[in-house]
C-alpha cells in the first residue's frame, strides 16, 4: 500500500493500545465534543499501527522499523 513502513513492531503495539484505551474511555466516560476528538485521534492511531505507516514520521524523516526504511 505504502513505499515502505515506517512504524516498528514495539510502536505498533504501545499505538494499537493507546488506541483501544482512548475508544474505552471516549465511549465509557467522554460526551460531546472531547467525545468525537478521542474517537478520531483513536482511530487514528490504530490504522497507523494496522498499515505500518505514519505520515508525521514521513515528514520528520524518521522510522521506527528496522526492516524497511
Amino acid at each position: 500500500m505504502f513505499k515502505s513502513a515506517n512504524v516498528g513492531t514495539t510502536d505498533r503495539i504501545l499505538r494499537l493500545l493507546a488506541g483501544i484505551a482512548l475508544a474505552v474511555y471516549a465511549y465509557t466516560s467522554l460526551i460531546g465534543t472531547w467525545a468525537i476528538v478521542a474517537y478520531v485521534v483513536a482511530a487514528v492511531l490504530i490504522l497507523t499501527a494496522l498499515v505500518r505507516f505514519c505520515p508525521a514520521y514521513r515528514l520528520l524523516g524518521t522510522s521506527t522499523c528496522k526492516i524497511a526504511r
